[in-house]
């Protein structure tokens, strides 16, 4: 079955839709656009940029004031409140073969990723005996905690992994078991969330089998590989929607200033939730021996800390103040538009964060910069503005995108 996944033919319009390289080329077209006042909901304010660069550098001195910066990745998450969760896993994994381990790690990255979509600002989780977490972390941690109970797999002697087996048959009630759902804890997009891991279990026997296909004995591999291996593998799980040659895109999004909505010259793909999983997937290839290179490749993550922070700070500025109040769903007009802007503005920011620190791109790679950086800055400014730190643009969540 993973070869015959491999090995599917698409058209070149697919594959380059695939492709950063596509995001990238899209999402600044739609700022060229913007810098040319030709943007119906947001105008462009190059003159801020500065103001986010000052945040952005303040928010990473205070986190790594040695600048030993990490890739932003979910592992990020796992040790939420300084609570040193995965020295925990790690010694459960420690007699495990090094193949091994990184498959579970895989197994754990993937469905940890998938299941991070936008919590919603009343969502909560209580670790037992611990402390109380929100948003991303809490998400982080209760997808670890059901991981090491064994919630994702079907082997009662190997509880460390996910399987076909266990995903295919999970419920939403055990899904909501896990993260304490309830109706005074509500959780935006369980059936989403629940759907992907469904999905998940009718593409791979196991997500870390996704570890061998990259691994493959060799020593690296280039994240535009990496995430072409997860949007070739993933396809088939995301919910229906934009179509090209009979093949679901995925996170990919028409915008009416590139072209008619039924050609595929109007497609915007941001493949969020694809690159964000690429990005975690470098932490356990390089535990294995296998180094993720070329990681610039790929592109700033369009969710609503990193939108947010451009809108928060005068970057972006809504034509209609509307735009602020109401909620929108993730493939309306404004919201592709917000997004495209996010991505292609983040490279901007990433240029002129490594001239003020007088660092490379070799040196500092835009996943740095995410995670010193513009993700932190993004949740600092939401919380100085609104109660609760809700981002500036709300987007009805299903579970799968954001």
């Amino acid at each position: 079955m993973l070869e015959a996944i491999r090995v599917q033919e698409v058209s070149p319009t697919v594959a380059w839709l695939r492709s950063p390289a596509a995001i990238r080329e899209r999402c600044h077209q739609v700022l060229d656009l913007g810098l040319a006042g030709r943007l119906e909901y947001f105008r462009v304010e190059p003159s801020r940029l500065p103001v986010v660069v000052d945040r952005v550098l303040a928010v990473t001195h205070e986190a790594y004031p040695r600048l030993d910066i990490p890739v932003h990745s979910r592992w990020r998450h796992f040790d939420a409140g300084g609570v040193p969760r995965l020295a925990q896993l790690e010694a459960r994994l420690a007699a495990l073969p090094p193949d091994e381990r990184a498959r579970a790690k895989v197994d754990l990255g993937v469905v940890s990723v998938l299941l991070d979509a936008g919590s919603g600002p009343a969502w909560r989780y209580q670790e037992p005996g611990g402390a109380t977490y929100v948003r991303s972390e809490g998400l982080a941690v209760a997808s670890l905690r059901m991981f090491m109970a064994g919630g994702f797999s079907s082997d009662p002697d190997r509880p460390l992994r996910a399987d076909a087996e266990a995903l295919g048959r999970m419920t939403r009630e055990a899904l909501e078991r896990g993260f304490q759902v309830s109706e005074s804890n509500p959780l935006l997009g369980v059936e989403g969330r629940l759907q992907l891991m469904q999905g998940l279990s009718r593409v791979l026997p196991r997500p870390g089998s996704m570890f061998d296909m990259l691994a493959a004995h060799r020593r690296s591999v280039r994240a535009t590989e990496v995430l072409g291996t997860v949007l070739e593998v993933l396809g088939p799980i995301w919910p229906g929607r934009t179509t090209v040659d009979g093949v679901n895109l995925g996170d990919v999004w028409p915008h009416p200033a590139l072209g008619p909505s039924d050609s595929a010259d109007a497609l915007v793909p941001f493949h969020k939730l694809s690159q964000w999983l690429s990005y975690s997937l470098v932490e356990p290839l390089a535990e294995a021996g296998v180094t993720v290179t070329e990681l610039d490749a790929l592109t700033g993550l369009p969710e609503y800390r990193n939108g947010g922070l451009f809108v928060d700070l005068g970057v972006l500025v809504p034509q209609d103040p509307r735009l602020l109040k109401e909620a929108y769903d993730p493939g309306d007009a404004p919201i592709v538009e917000w997004r495209a802007l996010t991505v292609a503005l983040l490279d901007r920011v990433a240029a002129l964060v490594r001239g003020r620190l007088e660092m490379s791109a070799e040196e500092l790679p835009l996943a740095k910069v995410l995670q010193g950086g513009t993700w932190t800055a993004g949740r600092r400014v939401a919380a100085e503005l609104r109660p609760g730190g809700v981002p500036p643009i709300r987007v009805r969540s299903d579970g799968t995108v954001f």
